[in-house]
């Protein structure tokens, strides 16, 4: 699942799909494919399924359209079992920096 979800966030459109549907779950897909301008319909589609398939997102129908919203399972599976083990890591860099930088002199 870890690896559908991580193939799923390399491409930036895909992300930016994702930031639309935490700001605004419930698009559909005529009204994500708005915001792209650049990008055709059948792209963003193309794109939305990648999404679903990876589990990042769930539709649900209404009428003829489906209405999509991010799932945020595979985003915390993600963050549990891969990211929280480079925290130490970020931690150790950030008191690395503050050392550098309070050791110059002003």
């Amino acid at each position: 699942m870890a690896a559908d979800a991580f193939g799923a966030l390399a491409h930036p459109v895909r992300r930016r799909i994702l930031e639309l549907l935490r700001d605004e779950p419930g698009l559909g897909a005529s009204e994500i494919a708005a915001r792209f301008p650049d990008i055709s319909r059948p792209a963003v589609s193309r794109h939305l399924a990648v999404l679903r398939r990876a589990r990042m997102v769930h539709s649900r129908a209404q009428g003829r359209e489906q209405r999509y919203a991010v799932d945020t399972a595979p985003v915390t599976e993600i963050y549990r079992t891969f990211l929280q083990a480079f925290l130490p890591v970020a931690d150790r860099s950030l008191l690395n920096l503050k050392r550098v930088v309070e050791e110059k002199p002003g």
